[in-house]
């Protein structure tokens, strides 16, 4: 089943936490600011443990997405869980997982 976000701010911000038991193959990050392009960081990390980035710094234009597929990000007690930031504090996107 799919998951709906709206995410605004550039403060960093947990999609989906570890122990959520979710499994992901696919995400859609658009764009829904009236006027700016968004930076965007969308990585996954295990707790006391290093960041593995999907896209660092990817620039996403005003009302284009970025469409990331074939991906196995799993959220269990012993996961990974999902992140994002933002580059400006009034950025916002929409995301999609399935």
């Amino acid at each position: 089943m799919a998951k709906h976000y709206n995410i605004s701010g550039n403060l960093t911000q947990e999609v989906l936490a570890v122990g959520s038991n979710t499994n992901i193959s696919s995400v859609w990050i658009t764009n829904t600011h009236a006027s700016d392009a968004v930076t965007v960081d969308l990585y996954v990390e295990k707790q006391l443990s290093d960041k593995y980035y999907y896209t660092k710094t990817k620039s996403i234009a005003v009302s284009s997405y970025l469409q990331i597929e074939n991906i196995n990000i799993n959220t269990s007690s012993s996961g990974f869980g999902l992140y994002i930031k933002l580059n400006n504090a009034d950025s916002e996107v929409s995301v999609i997982l399935k």
